[in-house]
């Protein structure tokens, strides 16, 4: 998807983060300069409609969008 829409995975990533109403923050973590300058080429990225309908529908058997459910779908320890 991100090929498709001229963005590297990261800035799709980003994007869709900045974009996604369930998110209140996007935390980047980069260890690098040019990690950050990918980072913020995302900032003004705006995803079609069609494009964060895919996404969500990829996203759709592993994430948890209902906030009454996130709590209880967090693990007591990362593997």
């Amino acid at each position: 998807l991100a090929a498709e829409a001229g963005l590297s995975p990261a800035q799709l990533a980003v994007a869709w983060v900045l974009q996604n109403p369930n998110v209140s923050a996007a935390i980047i973590g980069a260890s690098r300069p040019d990690q950050v300058a990918e980072n913020v080429k995302a900032s003004g990225v705006v995803l079609e409609a069609g494009l964060m309908a895919r996404i969500e529908e990829i996203l759709r058997p592993v994430a948890v969008t209902d906030p009454k459910r996130v709590h209880d779908s967090v693990p007591e320890r990362r593997p």
